[in-house]
C-alpha cells in the first residue's frame, strides 16, 4: 500500500482513483461497508483505490476541549486499511492552515492534483472543510466540474436494527465495559497497544506476574475491571491468552493517581519488557473490587484464570 503524506509533494497516486475520505478511527463495520462498495466501484471502473484520512483527529485541532478519545493509533489505523485492500492512503497532516481551508481548494489540492480522482464514495453525512462546509452536495457541484462521480452511502445500521455503527458508538460501549458488543460493531475484538515497562511487581509477589503496558491516555481505554483477552507479542509473532486488569488497584492503593493496564499470559514465562504488545479484549469478567487481604485477592486471581483459560479454549 502506498502512503503518502502532505510532505509528500512530488508523490501522486500513480493512476486514477476511486476515494473515500474520512479519519476512519476503528475502521470499524460501517467503515469496511464503505471500503468494499469503494474496492467493487474501482473494480467496475478500473481504478486504484484511495482512501484520505487524518492525523491528528480534526477536533483534536478545532476543539480540543471535546475532542473524542481514539479508538486506533495512525499505524492501526493504515494497517487495518491495508488489510482491506485499499492502494493509496493520502495522510493529512491536519493543522490550524488546514482547518481553515475551503473545501474547493481542499478537493483540489488532495482529491484533484495529487489523487487524480475519478470517483468519491462516502458517507452521507460527511463534513470537511473550513466551518463543516464541505458535504456531498458541494462534492456533486465540483465533481461536475472537476469530473468525477460521487457516491453517498447511509450509515449501516446493526444487524438487530437498533443503532447505526459509528465510533462514537464504539467509545460509549467501551465506557461501560461492554466490550463483546464493541467487537459486533468493530467486526474484530478491541485491542490497545504499547511497550512493555516496569512496574511495581505487585502481581509478581503474589505468583500472578503481569505485563505492565502504558497506553497513552488519549486512547479510548475500556471501563476498570478484569477481562478475558489475548496479548500478541507484536515483535516475536507470539499470541496468548491472557487475563487483563485495568484499574487502580485498590486492594494495595488508598488513592492511585491512574488506571494501569495489566496482563496477566496464560502457559507463558519469560521476560516482556521493553517488547511491544498488542492486547485484545474478548470478555468483561468482572469489576475491580478491594480485597481484605492477599489470600482473597489471590484466590480470586486463580477464578479469573480458569474463567480466561474456559473462554478462550484452543481445543
Amino acid at each position: 500500500m502506498q502512503i503518502i503524506r502532505d510532505s509528500d509533494r512530488g508523490s501522486g497516486a500513480p493512476g486514477p482513483t476511486a476515494l473515500s475520505i474520512g479519519v476512519f478511527d476503528g475502521v470499524h463495520r460501517g467503515h469496511q461497508h464503505v471500503l468494499a462498495t469503494l474496492r467493487r466501484e474501482a473494480r467496475a471502473h478500473d481504478l486504484l483505490t484511495a482512501v484520505v484520512t487524518f492525523d491528528p483527529h480534526p477536533a483534536e485541532v478545532v476543539r480540543p476541549e471535546s475532542a473524542p478519545l481514539l479508538l486506533t493509533t495512525l499505524d492501526q489505523r493504515l494497517e487495518l486499511l491495508a488489510d482491506f485492500g485499499v492502494d493509496i492512503v493520502y495522510v493529512v497532516q491536519f493543522d490550524q492552515a488546514r482547518a481553515h481551508e475551503t473545501p474547493e481548494d481542499f478537493v483540489q489540492d488532495v482529491l484533484v492534483d495529487t489523487l487524480k480522482v475519478r470517483l468519491v464514495v462516502i458517507g452521507e453525512d460527511f463534513h470537511f472543510g473550513h466551518r463543516r462546509r464541505g458535504n456531498v452536495d458541494l462534492l456533486r457541484e465540483l465533481g461536475e466540474r472537476d469530473g468525477f462521480e460521487v457516491a453517498g452511502l447511509d450509515l449501516l445500521p446493526q444487524d438487530s436494527g437498533a443503532e447505526a455503527i459509528s465510533s462514537t458508538t464504539i467509545r460509549r460501549l467501551l465506557a461501560g465495559g461492554e466490550v463483546e458488543a464493541a467487537a459486533e460493531m468493530l467486526g474484530r475484538p478491541y485491542s490497545l497497544t504499547g511497550v512493555v515497562d516496569h512496574g511495581d511487581e505487585r502481581g509478581r509477589q503474589i505468583g500472578f506476574p503481569t505485563a505492565n503496558v502504558p497506553v497513552s491516555s488519549r486512547m479510548a481505554w475500556p471501563a476498570d475491571g478484569v477481562y478475558a483477552g489475548w496479548y500478541t507479542r507484536v515483535d516475536a509473532g507470539e499470541r496468548y491468552r491472557c487475563a487483563i486488569n485495568i484499574g487502580r488497584r485498590p486492594t494495595f492503593y488508598e488513592d492511585a493517581a491512574q488506571s494501569l493496564l495489566e496482563a496477566h499470559l496464560l502457559d507463558f514465562d519469560g521476560d516482556l519488557y521493553g517488547e511491544r504488545a498488542q492486547i485484545e479484549f474478548v470478555q468483561f469478567l468482572r469489576s475491580e473490587q478491594r480485597f481484605d487481604g492477599i489470600d482473597a485477592l489471590t484466590a480470586q486471581l486463580k477464578r479469573d484464570v480458569e474463567r480466561t483459560r474456559e473462554l478462550l479454549s484452543t481445543d
